[in-house]
């Protein structure tokens, strides 16, 4: 399937703006599983690009206003067409970090007992370095059903144990979740942005899924979305990942002045 995305996102300040600086995780990657046929980037600035930790391609800008200005607006926006291929299994380069790395805790992933009683009783404590591809799928179910899908119910802070607990989230707390509960049992896994396409409902368009290890000493891993109860497939438009989200998300900043912030996201997927 070939996608046409387009992500715009709006920030409006209430005083003038005096300094900015920006790291955008806007740019797919021609991969196992897609390939980019055009891609661009517009920020307010020029945009500087390199390769993050994780072979993500990133842009940044900085924006440093003058006495003189004025400025209460800014707009980011990503377009471009992606050929989408519907592979969810595919090995690491070497050039990646190794799988064990990502059993490593993390604020937003962080393994822990109550994760782990859980996934035992779909997944055994990992001995081997490999794991089985049905009884993984078996765990997104199960943690599909934990966490229901509830638009508004939790911000970007809220933690893998804290989405479990409260036994609601986005597809963002689902695949922390899935990410802390393989942790747990000694399975690495990542957390993906992307996006996803489904007709007639713009509302999923952004969307998060996990990585799971299924044979370290190959480095071979499997793409598994949560909240669709199903393995990536030509819907999905791969972005970046990392340990979770705080190492992979869309636009992450700091500024001073504008006062009180507003942002607004626009998305778009529509397949040409």
């Amino acid at each position: 399937m070939k996608l046409h995305v387009r992500h715009v996102t709006d920030y409006r300040y209430s005083l003038p703006l005096h300094y900015a600086l920006q790291t955008l995780w806007l740019t797919p990657q021609t991969g196992a599983g897609q390939t980019v046929k055009f891609w661009s980037v517009g920020a307010p600035e020029k945009l500087y690009i390199q390769k993050d930790a994780f072979g993500n391609t990133i842009q940044s800008y900085t924006f440093v206003g003058k006495d003189a200005d004025n400025v209460r607006w800014s707009l980011v926006n990503a377009a471009g067409d992606v050929e989408t291929l519907g592979i969810a299994e595919f090995n690491d380069p070497e050039t990646l970090p190794h799988p064990y790395f990502f059993l490593r805790a993390t604020h937003l992933a962080e393994p822990h007992w109550l994760l782990a009683e859980f996934g035992r009783k779909f997944i055994p404590q990992s001995v081997d370095g490999r794991a089985d591809l049905q009884a993984l799928l078996a765990l997104s179910h199960g943690v599909a059903d934990a966490v229901a899908y509830l638009k508004n119910s939790t911000t970007v802070t809220t933690t893998a144990l804290q989405a479990f607990e409260n036994g609601a989230g986005v597809c963002q707390d689902q695949a922390h979740v899935m990410v802390a509960i393989c942790r747990s049992l000694g399975y690495p896994a990542r957390y993906v942005s992307g996006y996803f396409y489904a007709a007639n409902e713009p509302d999923l368009a952004s969307h998060a899924w996990c990585d799971v290890c299924l044979d370290v000493a190959t480095r071979r891993w499997v793409s598994i979305d949560v909240t669709h109860h199903c393995l990536i497939d030509q819907r999905h438009v791969r972005l970046a990942m990392g340990t979770d989200y705080n190492a992979c998300p869309p636009i992450k900043g700091v500024r001073q002045g504008g006062g009180e912030e507003s942002m607004t996201v626009d998305i778009t997927i529509v397949p040409v």
